[in-house]
């Protein structure tokens, strides 16, 4: 009994072995499969790979070499590569097929879609001819690579992976691809950048197209994201190419993702401005009210004008606010965009992030210098603005413009002389009456003036002459006092 399970126990053991070895065996590696497996060995030409089975896997180290010559991997660096061999004995494994090779090698290669190596020798009608394995094949101008070629001479001379797509009349015809290997290595790469991709991730981008709505950015692998205008800057950008150029480095924040559906791409929202910090947030204690500061003006509406007084901070100049010269009808008439201007700061809103501004205040009041260098009865020479029924309105200096009523126009002596003026015509008038609180000032004719001002005179000598005759007659009489 007792041999009988010493006898027993060994063969069971080496049946486990046995099956565990087979079952190793039959994983499911085949020839022409893409593997990915650790480098557990580094000899002097050969290095060996963890293929996930009980056979390591071999490759040639000159295969793997950088383009330097320089060999830069180390143990337990992954590396994925193609089963090119795979026997009882040995798994053989290659970034593709290369150097010389029969008809049999070539054929099961397109069988097995084993990557081979090949040179571009020349172009002809329609693609390129290409050499692999010492074979002459022939690559479409669309399958040599994922984007458009411009320049097909540049690729002359290079050294690229193909698969052959197509292999025909024993040799003779043999039609190769590379696009197709690009687009599986584009893919996979996608893949990685996909299984990252959340909101609020950061990535570094190049701008691969503009449109008038924003641009697009590759955040990598072919994978792009579309930044809208209102996110290219804080400040206002009226087209995306004011603020960037195709192939401009941009660090970008995704701030919407819509999962691919079907045949639909994700769509990808990007943002440039996020990065930067909302400039409102640190915006107080930078400027006060009544302070007069430098701006670009960034866009007019038909209520008044934005000027930007710092980066992504624009205040409003409210049509009113535009000028004390003249009525503004339409804000362009004082201000177009990209015009830098000085803006007094009248209010600050922080909750609402709103900024009223003056741009007539910031120049000064002209009603405040005309208050104190002008009284009423002074003569002034204006120039007429406009007719209107009721009297000629008057500029007296920039800013400040008077009434001649209608009235004063019939009482004066030049009424014929004033009644053709016509705009632009100057005219010296007497200021009878300055509110300023109202901002009117009422004038006459210049003829009143003149009148007003010899009544005066005439007044003054009245006086004078009344005063002499009354001291002539009151002598008159101490005289004949005495001499009675």
């Amino acid at each position: 009994m007792n041999d009988d399970i010493q006898n027993d126990s060994p063969e069971e053991s080496f049946a486990d072995l046995l099956e565990s070895y087979e079952s190793g065996m039959s994983q499911d590696i085949r020839i022409g499969e893409k593997i990915r497996g650790k480098i557990i060995s580094i000899g002097k030409d050969t290095i060996f790979m963890d293929t996930g089975t009980k056979i390591d896997g071999a490759v040639e180290k000159a295969e793997l070499l950088d383009e330097n010559g320089e060999f830069s991997y180390e143990l337990g660096d992954e590396l994925e590569l193609y089963v090119t061999v795979m026997t009882e004995n040995e798994i053989v494994l290659s970034k593709a097929l290369s150097g010389q090779g029969g008809l049999n090698q070539l054929r099961d290669a397109q069988m097995e879609k084993i990557p081979v190596e090949g040179k571009v020798t020349a172009t002809r009608k329609g693609g390129f001819d290409v050499e692999i394995l010492k074979h002459r094949a022939f690559c479409p101008v669309s399958q040599l690579d994922i984007s458009y070629i411009e320049t097909p001479e540049d690729y002359v001379g290079q050294v690229y992976s193909f698969l052959i797509t197509r292999f025909e009349e024993n040799g003779r015809n043999i039609v190769v691809s590379r696009r197709e290997l690009l687009q599986q290595q584009r893919d996979a790469e996608q893949k990685v950048i996909y299984d990252k991709l959340t909101l609020d991730s950061e990535w570094e981008g190049e701008v691969t197209r503009i449109m008038p709505f924003g641009a697009f950015v590759d955040i990598g692998a072919g994978v792009e994201g579309m930044v809208h205008v209102s996110e290219l800057s804080w400040s206002r950008v009226e087209t995306p190419g004011d603020a960037v150029q195709v192939g401009d480095h941009l660090r970008v924040k995704v701030i919407g993702l819509t999962p691919a559906e079907g045949k639909k791409q994700a769509k990808i929202a990007l943002s440039v401005k996020q990065l930067e910090g909302n400039p409102w947030d640190d915006l107080e204690g930078k400027f006060k009210i009544g302070e007069v500061v430098e701006g670009k003006v960034s866009r007019s509406a038909k209520f008044g004008s934005f000027v930007e007084i710092a980066p992504g901070v624009d205040g409003l100049v409210h049509i009113s606010e535009l000028s004390y010269e003249k009525r503004v009808t339409n804000p362009e008439d004082i201000v177009k965009s990209g015009d830098i201007v000085s803006v007094l700061i009248k209010d600050i809103d922080y909750a609402n992030r709103r900024i009223s501004l003056s741009l007539r205040d910031a120049k000064g009041d002209p009603w405040v210098d005309f208050k104190n260098n002008y009284a009423a009865g002074q003569t002034i020479t204006g120039t007429v603005e406009k007719r209107e029924s009721f009297g000629i309105f008057i500029k007296l200096v920039p800013g400040v413009t008077g009434l001649l009523p209608h009235s004063k126009i019939n009482q004066s002596q030049d009424r014929s002389a004033l009644e053709k003026l016509k705009e632009g015509d100057t005219i010296p008038v007497m200021i009878e009456e300055i509110k300023p609180a109202e901002r009117k000032v009422s004038l006459s004719a210049g003829d009143s003036a003149e009148e007003a001002n010899w009544q005066t005179h005439a007044k003054s000598e009245g006086n004078v002459f009344g005063s002499l005759g009354e001291k002539l007659q009151q002598a008159l009489r101490e005289k004949e006092k005495n001499n009675s």
